[in-house]
């Protein structure tokens, strides 16, 4: 999801742009890493493969940990070899979401399930092997054209179900795929220029509200009633991995590297939108 979006702006861009998906190479293989560094010779690497199966990684975690942790220190170790730049996508559960006010970047760190352990496990491996020319972007509550997500569900329940019940009690910030390619292009710009010091940025959308508040713009956007969205707690969708109930992160170091945050939630939505529920619609 996020990669087609992100090819798609470096090649509006015209960037040259190579993407690799996970039949055409294994980030946890060294060898097939490094050939593929030395094949391509990129100025940046921007990594969007992970285990994203949240829950399926509580009973799977040495699988999750191998494309979450290991992958990535694979990469960052080409990329040292080679001197490139290496952007490592990360997530907000490496939080503890219990906070009050928006996570910073340099926040402690305190995951609460395999994926957010997996994950951290990443970011320090990048952070850890390439300290002048590693960056971590974490993200949350994405959504694009390019895939399955929170989004396009809706789309397609609000033409098959009466009401819908929706957690109220977990608060982040909704990120459209397409927001977050921009914010890695120039990232990725700002490395290679010297404008941008390494370590970790954050990658979502500004404002918030909850999965109940997110579905209600859905559906007016729609076109349908929003009182058709009804609340409701986690209590109600007890999964196996805990959700973070307050996903909020902040934004300073963007503006430290002269690049703005991410605009509101709700603006990006309604331009993401038309072209969302017309893939739904089609499908």
């Amino acid at each position: 999801m996020l990669g087609q979006d992100l090819l798609a702006r470096l090649a509006e861009a015209g960037e040259r742009v190579e993407g690799l998906d996970r039949t055409a190479l294994d980030i946890t293989d060294p060898g097939a890493v490094r050939a593929a560094l030395e094949a391509h010779a990129p100025a940046v690497v921007v990594n969007c493969a992970a285990w994203t199966a949240v829950d399926d990684a509580e009973a799977k975690e040495a699988d999750a940990l191998a494309v979450n942790g290991t992958g990535p220190r694979v990469l960052a170790e080409a990329c040292r070899a080679s001197g490139a730049v290496l952007l490592q996508v990360s997530t907000d559960y490496v939080f503890a979401g219990d906070g009050r006010a928006p996570y910073g970047e340099d926040a402690p760190t305190a995951p609460r399930s395999a994926y957010g352990r997996t994950k951290l496990a990443g970011e320090r491996a990048v952070l850890d092997t390439l300290p002048d020319t590693g960056y971590v972007v974490r993200t949350a509550w994405l959504y694009g054209a390019g895939g399955g997500n929170f989004v396009r569900t809706m789309i397609k329940l609000e033409g098959i179900k009466d009401t819908l019940d929706v957690v109220d009690d977990q608060r982040g910030q909704p990120t459209w795929t397409g927001d977050l390619a921009d914010r890695l292009v120039q990232l990725g710009r700002a490395a290679l220029a010297g404008t941008a010091e390494p370590g970790v940025y954050h990658g979502t959308s500004g404002g918030e509200t909850t999965w109940f508040g997110f579905t209600r713009e859905i559906f007016r956007l729609l076109g349908a009633d929003p009182e058709r969205v009804r609340p409701t707690t986690s209590e109600a969708f007890v999964r196996p991995a805990p959700r973070p109930a307050y996903s909020v992160l902040g934004h300073e170091r963007w503006k430290n590297a002269g690049i703005e945050p991410i605009r509101d939630w709700r603006s990006a939505l309604a331009e993401a939108f038309p072209g969302m529920a017309k893939i739904e619609r089609h499908e």
